[in-house]
């Protein structure tokens, strides 16, 4: 059964940092793509980024390039995303995808964690 438990969301201020992470059991990690997806107040699903098993290919929304780091530690089996110079736009629910579809802002299909709430405000 696969389970993904997120941790790590909060309030931070604009400008400021936090780091994400994901623990994941019921299925092979390390030769698994895994993805986090968003949802701000009001919107649809956002794929923000996602990281090939070996770690070695990374995608990174435009949004977010050059802001957000995504990692994993296939030992540990858990993935991260670290996330620096936070945006007011980046309010949203965070969630940790193995294998997620996203159409049309919609979730259809893969297995999702349950969400950690991430606020960027003053």
């Amino acid at each position: 059964q696969v389970q993904l438990v997120e941790s790590g969301g909060g309030l931070v201020q604009p400008g400021g940092s936090l780091t994400l992470s994901c623990a994941a059991s019921g299925f092979t990690f390390s030769s698994t793509t895994m993805s986090w997806v968003r949802q701000a107040p009001g919107k649809g699903f956002e794929l923000v980024s996602n990281i090939y098993g070996g770690g070695s290919g990374t995608y990174y929304a435009n949004s977010v390039k050059g802001r957000f780091t995504i990692s994993r530690d296939n030992v540990k089996n858990t993935l991260y995303l670290q996330m620096t110079s936070l945006k007011p736009e980046d309010t949203a629910v965070y969630y940790c995808a193995n294998d997620p579809t996203i159409v049309g802002g919609r979730k259809l299909g893969g297995s999702w964690g349950q969400g950690t709430q991430v606020t960027v405000s003053t």
